[in-house]
């Protein structure tokens, strides 16, 4: 694979949860957000934070990816509709890279399940997409893209063209799916998406 590269994606309006997923506190101290970039961060990696949110920003000034270097932030500019168009830019300022693409509402999501991912990934030699798979589904937003030539090319071409599912773009791709314990792989998007899941 090429230099692998984590991506955060933390761009969400929250709109189900009613506040800022990034900014709840997590129960292993600090926010969501911080919690998903140290998880990132132990692999280790280059981390890139994709968002548009300042708050979240100006979290991470002070923070550094798992190469003692500063997060990238990667500013969201309009129109923000969904992950395709967060990951079309991604594949954009980051080409030629592989990329480790997170969601920061699993706040079950543990550094194995990451490392597991990565390692399928690396052994399989291809560049295909691999995608988190919690045995009874995929988790596109959980996967590593390799962000080839052609592949970004393909996928600017296929969100000019107004495509927005990533579904619908990944149904052309070549996808590899990985097992992964099911737990990890929760998303939380309402308030009592974690009521009784912590202690």
């Amino acid at each position: 694979m090429s230099g692998l590269r984590a991506c955060l994606l933390s761009g969400g309006a929250s709109r189900r949860m009613g506040t800022d997923k990034a900014l709840l506190p997590h129960p292993a101290g600090g926010t969501w957000l911080e919690f998903h970039l140290a998880q990132l961060a132990a692999l280790p990696l280059p981390i890139t934070l994709v968002s548009h949110h300042r708050a979240h920003h100006a979290l991470v000034q002070s923070l550094r990816d798992g190469l003692g270097e500063a997060i990238t932030v990667l500013e969201e500019p309009p129109p923000r509709e969904g992950p395709l168009l967060a990951l079309d830019r991604l594949m954009q300022h980051h080409p030629r890279q592989d990329l480790l693409l997170c969601p920061v509402d699993m706040p079950w999501l543990e550094t194995a399940a990451l490392q597991a991912l990565v390692a399928a990934a690396i052994s399989s030699g291809s560049a295909a997409i691999h995608l988190a798979h919690d045995g009874r589904r995929l988790q596109p937003l959980l996967g590593v893209y390799p962000a080839h030539a052609s592949r970004c090319q393909g996928l600017r071409a296929f969100t000019a063209a107004g495509g927005r599912r990533l579904q619908d773009w990944l149904a052309g791709e070549e996808v590899v799916a990985v097992l992964l314990p099911p737990t990890g792989l929760r998303n939380a998007n309402r308030p009592d998406d974690t009521t009784g899941l912590w202690p």
